[in-house]
């Protein structure tokens, strides 16, 4: 059995990275790196952020929600990420322990963390719509482009994310950057005056 999600205006945004990569080639080495791609989904207009960093690590994770915030310009209420270890350092149905340095992150913002339940993937069913979508209308769009550094990467896809939220939807005639203003904007909370500063804890 099965129950379709209803998401409220301005409440959730799902938080993930792709299983698809994007590979960075060294000019000087004729080596490769693989970037990594972070998406971030609003529940009510399904309005994104995709962008590329250089790996899935606490640095380039909490960076990524950081640019993610400015770029919607304001503030869910909740955060829903998978359990990746940057973001949740021991996963639990009921009172799972959040990474200190993401939940610094939640505090600053004061947003609530609350992690999918691990095997339950329509926990975060609009971010994994999220990045299929972003895999097939960013990272498709790129597949014969070759790139050399990860800032490169990145000018690519900006246009490709605004084209990607312009588009018009065919089933509810709107696109999800006109339904992130109407449904998910008016809703949301304002930024706080200064971004996040990340502090990286160490136990002694």
């Amino acid at each position: 059995l099965s129950m379709r999600q209803t998401h409220k205006a301005g409440e959730k945004c799902f938080v993930d990275y792709s299983g698809m990569t994007v590979p960075i080639l060294d000019q000087l080495s004729g080596g490769t790196t693989t970037a990594q791609i972070f998406v971030g989904v609003l529940g009510g207009s399904n309005y994104s952020y995709v962008e590329a960093t250089a790996s899935q690590n606490l640095q380039d994770w909490v960076g990524s929600h950081v640019r993610m915030f400015a770029f919607f310009g304001a503030l869910p209420r909740i955060l829903v990420p998978d359990n990746l270890k940057s973001a949740v350092t021991k996963a639990c149905q009921y009172d799972p322990v959040i990474n200190p340095t993401y939940h610094e992150l939640a505090m600053h913002y004061n947003v609530a963390v609350v992690p999918a339940r691990k095997y339950k993937p329509k926990d975060k069913a609009a971010v994994e719509k999220g990045v299929q979508v972003a895999q097939r209308w960013i990272l498709a769009r790129l597949r014969n482009h070759r790139f050399y550094s990860l800032h490169a990467l990145n000018e690519a896809i900006k246009p490709l994310v605004a084209d990607l939220n312009n588009r018009q939807l065919k089933r509810i005639a709107a696109s999800r950057y006109s339904q992130f203003v109407e449904i998910d904007l008016p809703e949301m909370r304002p930024l706080p005056s200064v971004p996040f500063e990340m502090a990286e804890w160490r136990a002694g």
